[in-house]
């Protein structure tokens, strides 16, 4: 009698540790199909870096001397007034960059480093918004995404600390749109246009803007890509003034400028596009190289 209890014990213990063990992997299926059904996961772990001791301060000095530019002009008015460089690393993707010279750019904190398959992005958690976004594209790779369907899912890039990165309800209602940093448009295969609607590619943007004189520069740009004898890096960003308006209760910063770095690798030249972010804003011509560092002190161009 009592072996029979203690058996009939056993195997109501047995059966629950099955029902359990079952639950955890009906809970674990679940969850795992979630994860794989996310545009997200699908890229996040294999292209991701971040990397928190990216910084090496240098000097900037040499850099303006190479571009004509005396140490008595104003550098960088709007967005480095300490005067402080740093050199980015992005070990993971330098392939993004011009001969792999990573870019020299105003050091701030929550500075993260973002590899995509086709873009690499600097990220400024203080604005939830990107520094630049870098891209190597040529003729072979815009013919590559030819004819592909744009995606529209957007999502908030898990890889980012929540504190540092924007969220889609920071955009709803706000009046701008979610403007792409690296185009949609310019991507060569079906991982790479779902990676571009990530929100760390993004930034407010006035709709009539984005869709407008913007979207007329990234058209134009990609006619001139599909020219060029062979690699063009352009890199892409917004600029802020002294105390920019916010958008959510992530207070996502909204630009006052928006400009676009264009550099053909065959010829050595090198124009920016820069644009107000505002509906009045008009495709007007490119300002040079050294004009925009001297705005900017983004340095994103190796020494030409």
């Amino acid at each position: 009698m009592t072996r029979r209890k203690t058996s009939s014990a056993r195997s109501r213990s047995t059966s629950k540790r099955t029902g359990k063990r079952n639950t955890f992997a009906a809970d674990a299926r679940r969850f795992l199909k979630a994860l794989t059904g996310s545009a997200v996961v699908a890229f996040s772990v294999a292209s991701c870096v971040l990397n928190p001791q990216w910084r090496d301060t240098v000097s900037l000095d040499p850099i303006l001397a190479e571009l004509g530019l005396s140490g008595s002009e104003p550098v960088a008015e709007l967005v480095a007034p300490s005067g402080e460089y740093a050199r980015t690393r992005f070990e993971a993707c330098r392939q993004h960059f011009p001969a792999a010279a990573t870019p020299i750019v105003p050091a701030a904190p929550a500075l993260r480093e973002l590899c995509f398959s086709a873009f690499a992005i600097l990220h400024n958690g203080n604005t939830k918004t990107p520094v630049f976004v870098a891209q190597r594209l040529n003729r072979r790779l815009l013919e590559q995404g030819s004819g592909l369907e744009r995606t529209d899912r957007f999502f908030a890039d898990a890889r980012l600390p929540k504190a540092e990165r924007a969220e889609l309800a920071d955009y709803r209602g706000s009046g701008y749109s979610r403007g792409h940093m690296a185009p949609a448009a310019d991507m060569p295969n079906p991982d790479a246009m779902a990676q571009s609607f990530s929100l760390a590619n993004m930034i407010p943007q006035h709709p009539v803007h984005n869709s407008g004189a913007w979207n007329r520069i990234e058209r134009d740009t990609r006619k001139f890509v599909m020219r060029a004898r062979g690699d063009v890096h352009i890199f892409t960003g917004p600029v802020y003034g002294e105390r920019p308006r916010t958008i959510g209760e992530g207070r996502v910063a909204v630009p006052d400028y928006v400009y676009k770095v264009v550099y053909d690798t065959s010829s050595g030249r090198s124009w920016v596009h820069w644009h107000a972010n505002s509906p009045d804003a008009v495709a007007g011509p490119p300002i040079s190289y050294a004009e925009f560092l001297r705005r900017t002190g983004l340095h994103l161009l190796p020494a030409q």
